[in-house]
C-alpha cells in the first residue's frame, strides 16, 4: 500500500502562519481534491452500476466505517429519505462504536474486525444487499473485516479509500481509490480525504437515486415535505409542471403529500 495520507504535510511551522496564510494554504490543498475524484470516475461508475442493479432487485445499500469515514456514511444515508422519499432502511450508515460514536469518538472501536458483520447482521442483511466500506487509510480493521464477511456471504462489496493498493480496496469487488496526497495537517484525514469521500458519496447516492427514478427532469419530486421551505419549493415545482396558480398548486401538494403525486393527480 502507498500510504500517502500519512505522509508529512507540504507545509511546515503551521503555528507560525498568520490566519490569511493558513486559510490560503488549506484552500490551495482543497482545490486538488476534485481532480483526484475525477481520476476515480471510472471506478465510481462501476460501483454506481452495481449498487443500482442490486437496489432495483430489492436490495439495500449499507455503508460501514469508523471515525470521520463512518460519520460521512451516516450523513449520506440519513439524507436519502428526506431528499428522495425513500424508506429509511434503503440506505443505512453504520459507524464503528455505534451511534454514540457519531458525536464522541469510541476508543479502539475501529480495531474490532468482527464487529462490522455483527452490526450488519442486526439489519437482517442478505445477499441482495450491497456493503460499501469507507476508510481514508484503507487499513481500518472494522471495515476490512466487514467486507470480508460480506464477500463470504455472497454480497456485492465496494469501498471508498484515499490510498492506493490498500487492504480495504483489495477486499472490495468495486473499489474506489481517490488519492488526495498528504494532508495540510499531517495525517488529519478529516480534511482532504474527508472532502473526497463526501464528494464520492454524493455522486454514488445521487446517481443511484436518479437511476431508480427518484428525480424527474432535475427535480426532487419525491422529497419529504418536512418544513415550510420544502412545502414552498414543492408548490413552485407543481406550478411549473402544471401551469396552476400558487393557491391551487399548494392545495394539490397538501392533499397529495409530494410533487410527484400532486402532478399525477392533476394529470388524471
Amino acid at each position: 500500500m502507498i500510504n500517502t495520507t500519512e505522509k508529512d504535510s507540504h507545509y511546515q511551522n503551521l503555528e507560525q502562519m498568520p490566519v490569511h496564510e493558513l486559510l490560503a494554504n488549506i484552500n490551495r490543498e482543497d482545490k486538488t481534491v476534485p481532480d483526484a475524484v475525477e481520476m476515480a470516475l471510472p471506478q465510481i461508475a462501476q460501483l454506481v452500476t452495481a449498487v443500482t442493479e442490486k437496489m432495483r432487485a430489492g436490495g439495500r445499500l449499507f455503508y460501514i466505517g469508523a471515525g470521520t469515514s463512518g460519520r460521512l456514511g451516516v450523513v449520506d444515508a440519513s439524507e436519502c429519505p428526506p431528499t428522495y422519499g425513500v424508506p429509511f432502511d434503503w440506505v443505512v450508515g453504520i459507524i464503528a462504536g455505534g451511534d454514540g460514536a457519531i458525536r464522541k469518538a469510541v476508543e479502539y472501536a475501529e480495531d474490532d474486525a468482527e464487529q462490522a458483520w455483527k452490526d450488519l447482521s442486526a439489519f437482517a442483511i442478505t445477499n441482495k444487499d450491497v456493503v460499501v466500506g469507507i476508510a481514508a487509510s484503507g487499513r481500518t480493521p472494522y471495515v476490512i473485516g466487514g467486507l470480508k464477511a460480506a464477500n463470504e456471504n455472497g454480497l456485492v462489496t465496494g469501498c471508498v479509500v484515499c490510498n492506493s493498493g490498500s487492504a480495504v480496496a483489495a477486499g472490495a469487488q468495486y473499489p474506489v481509490e481517490v488519492v488526495v496526497g498528504p494532508e495540510f495537517v499531517t495525517g488529519s484525514t478529516r480534511m482532504k480525504a474527508g472532502t473526497a469521500q463526501k464528494l464520492v458519496l454524493n455522486m454514488l447516492s445521487t446517481s443511484v437515486m436518479i437511476q431508480l427514478g427518484r428525480v424527474k427532469g432535475n427535480k426532487m419530486v419525491d422529497m419529504q415535505l418536512t418544513n415550510h421551505k420544502l412545502v414552498d419549493r414543492a408548490t413552485r415545482m407543481v406550478m411549473q409542471a402544471t401551469g396552476l396558480g400558487e393557491q391551487e398548486a399548494a392545495r394539490l401538494v397538501q392533499q397529495n403529500g409530494s410533487v410527484r403525486k400532486a402532478v399525477e393527480a392533476y394529470n388524471r
